[in-house]
């Protein structure tokens, strides 16, 4: 009689920063044998075809790894671009329609004979829709944060921010300067933290309380499941995960998830990307020097103003540094105009404007010395993982939480906005010749190596997170918690 195989359901939440980690994680776990069922809404779905091509193995499945859809709860003609995203996230956490989704998907993979019977499911930490779903087939439940511990220790201690009266931190609490207010009673960040550091869904006002509610939600149930998955690894969040631990003592550190990815030879190589890439970008690579590219990407969700975006243009094209720039079709906000053609001649001999890229492959080339990023968890740990510095901009969510700790706590970077998180021509300039021509840059560069050495160390075998991986592997083949 053959071994009975293991189905695992992967449902990650629909955004580009949260599909790339489960899928990660999905391709990890089905090089171990898994059957592995991953669920996308109907329009990411949608995207992946337009953006990998109908005979991408993301279409039609390859081997024991399958792919289903439900709908998102939002009309079709919505474009749910970074502006539609708040959409998006309230169809998603208040609707019936992908609940209901969800409750007949379950009840056709557990029907199925073509397939084994779902023994755990994987799901985004913060679907909160679909816990109330899983729990009524009995079904064991891993919950995955893709956001970093430091911003997770945060969200656990939402809670006791409402009970201190805190929430909402907008208009006037702030202009009176609330945000700095330490968070000195939070054990496990960094000396110095305050409100301004942690995930910034505690600026919301009134009529967004929904989003501080949600993630409240979000923490509760990952504590009622005893278990979290996190992307990350234990030498660079050492002080965060012990405190996690005294409320979700089942931790399963798995990062950087690309470098434990390249530690398995039988892994798929199919990529999950909502854009279409383009590929000039690596040729433009290979023509520069080593480590002599500055590679600009704001991420898939945050947008700019038009004015933003030219001071940014105007610092990038006085530093007369070469750069990879991405620019997404809906990156400047409610603007049909982008770069002047009189920027465009500026830069035409050391930058490289692209819409999208394969992020991963980018980071690793040979080529690119600094990172200008948005701080999303993934942007900052696949830096680290390449031991490549970052300078700093942070927009929303837990990237003021990871800038924090990537210019406090690890001294990997440099912020570059202002107080008011605002941005100048003059100071884009000063920041990008002193990571790259500096004395302080220099040190920068430097500590980055050391937490790429660590992250390696992590990922290797016998390493912290290879280590882990295969306790949840262990784990997901029980179909329950190791308690």
């Amino acid at each position: 009689m053959e071994p009975k195989q293991h189905h695992v359901v992967c449902f990650p939440a629909p955004a580009q920063g949260h599909i790339n980690p489960m899928t990660n994680l999905a391709k990890l776990l089905h090089s171990k044998g898994f059957l592995i069922t991953f669920v996308h809404t109907e329009f990411n779905f949608d995207q992946q075809a337009i953006s990998r091509g109908q005979d991408s193995p993301f279409i039609h499945g390859i081997n024991g790894f399958y792919f289903e859809t439900i709908p998102d709860g939002l009309p079709k003609d919505n474009k749910r671009g970074a502006k539609e995203h708040p959409d998006l996230c309230r169809a998603m956490a208040s609707g019936e329609e992908p609940k209901n989704a969800l409750r007949s998907l379950l009840r056709k993979l557990l029907a199925s004979s073509d397939k084994p019977p779902i023994t755990s499911v994987i799901l985004d930490a913060q679907l909160n829709f679909a816990f109330e779903v899983v729990k009524e087939f009995d079904i064991r439940v891993f919950p995955f944060h893709t956001a970093s511990a430091c911003a997770v220790l945060g969200y656990l201690h939402y809670n006791e921010l409402v009970n201190k009266g805190l929430f909402p931190l907008s208009g006037k609490n702030v202009n009176n300067g609330i945000l700095d207010t330490p968070v000195d009673w939070i054990p496990g960040l960094f000396k110095g933290a305050k409100l301004k550091h942690l995930p910034s869904f505690i600026r919301s006002d009134e009529d967004e309380m929904m989003f501080i509610n949600y993630n409240i939600v979000s923490a509760e149930n990952a504590v009622d499941s005893r278990t979290l998955i996190l992307n990350t690894f234990d030498d660079l969040e050492y002080n965060a995960l012990q405190q996690i631990k005294s409320k979700i003592p089942n931790l399963v550190t798995i990062g950087p998830l690309p470098l434990l990815c390249d530690q398995q030879p039988q892994i798929q190589q199919f990529r999950s990307n909502l854009f279409t890439e383009d590929s000039n970008c690596l040729n433009w690579l290979d023509q520069r020097s080593p480590k002599s590219v500055i590679y600009v990407n704001y991420g898939s969700l945050a947008t700019l103003t038009y004015d933003q975006l030219t001071e940014f243009a105007w610092g990038l094209a006085n530093s007369n540094q070469y750069f990879l720039w991405i620019i997404r079709e809906d990156l400047v906000n409610g603007e049909t105009r982008v770069l002047s053609k009189e920027f465009m001649d500026e830069i035409k001999e050391r930058g490289m404007i692209a819409r999208w890229c394969r992020q991963e492959t980018v980071v690793k080339h040979p080529s690119i010395a600094v990172f200008l990023t948005h701080c999303g968890w993934n942007s900052t740990l696949e830096s680290v993982g390449e031991g490549i510095p970052v300078i700093c901009w942070p927009f929303f969510a837990d990237q003021s939480t990871n800038c924090a700790y990537a210019f406090e706590e690890w001294g990997i970077g440099m912020e570059i906005g202002d107080e008011d998180g605002d941005v100048k021509r003059t100071r884009v300039e000063i920041v990008v010749r002193e990571m790259m021509e500096g004395e302080i840059g220099e040190k920068i560069r430097v500590r980055a190596l050391e937490l790429k050495n660590m992250a390696r160390i992590a990922t290797r075998f016998g390493g912290s997170s290879c280590n882990s991986f295969e306790e949840l592997v262990k784990w997901l083949t029980l179909g329950v918690s190791c308690d």
